[in-house]
């Protein structure tokens, strides 16, 4: 399944390459895609991923998960 998050400050290579290896390290997760331009990261996992989790990814590669 695809899940497509909102992440606010990513600017450069630097800001996908942070946020792509915090959340390939969540458990289940197969694939990350960055589209820099409009912010939109696409997570690929076999099931759900847990919201909190992936907030705390996307927090501790230093960028704002934005609320849906």
């Amino acid at each position: 399944m695809e899940t497509t998050y909102q992440v606010r400050g990513m600017t450069c290579g630097h800001c996908v390459t942070a946020v792509s290896t915090e959340l390939r390290a969540l458990p289940g997760v197969t694939d990350v895609q960055v589209d820099l331009a409009t912010g939109r990261v696409t997570v690929t996992s076999p099931s759900p991923l847990d919201a909190d989790a992936v907030r705390a990814a996307v927090d501790e590669a230093g960028y704002d998960l934005v609320e849906a």
